[in-house]
């Protein structure tokens, strides 16, 4: 769902940038607003996608990102035999515990953002085969690709929640807001 994003200050564009992913952000928080782990985990269409699934992958996703821009390693490394987990909640993760994960990744990415030089600094993609070798990419790309990343999530979640209780995403901001929808 779309939400008004505030006008950045005059040249902000940082802000502007960590602003709209901070609103595609939402999209995905609202969409697990009142279910429980089981009711989030569950997948009501065809798709292997549930929300909970979602939310994890938009916080690694996010995380690695952020990683390979500082030139670390991710915090999960993921291959042919653990990519089914980035999709699902596994041992002791819930909702909550991937929410406040992703609560602390999101201030890693605006203190990184709001530290680069500049948003033409660059950094290496990895060497995987599915980068283009020796292939270098912005900041300002990185927050790109995370908004899209994060806004492609967040219209999944919207499907999968109006799915699994016909609330719209109206409904979910007006809960959100503490208002009737």
């Amino acid at each position: 769902m779309v939400t008004h994003v505030r006008s950045e200050e005059r040249g902000d564009e940082r802000g502007t940038l960590l602003s709209f992913l901070a609103e595609q952000r939402g999209g995905i928080r609202r969409a697990v607003l009142g279910l429980t782990d089981e009711q989030a985990s569950s997948r009501p269409s065809a798709s292997e996608l549930s929300l909970a699934g979602l939310l994890k992958h938009v916080a690694e996703v996010e995380q690695g990102w952020i990683a390979r821009a500082k030139q670390e390693p991710p915090a999960v490394a993921r291959d042919e035999s653990n990519w089914h987990e980035c999709f699902a909640l596994v041992g002791d993760e819930t909702v909550a515990s991937q929410l406040a994960h992703w609560e602390k990744v999101a201030a890693e990415t605006e203190a990184f953002v709001r530290s680069v030089p500049s948003l033409d600094d660059t950094f290496p993609l990895p060497n995987e085969p599915w980068f283009p070798p020796d292939e270098r990419v912005s900041t300002r790309w990185l927050c790109l690709h995370l908004i899209r990343e994060t806004a492609r999530h967040a219209g999944h979640a919207d499907i999968i929640r109006e799915s699994l209780d016909g609330a719209s995403a109206w409904d979910l901001v007006a809960r959100e807001q503490g208002t009737p929808a």
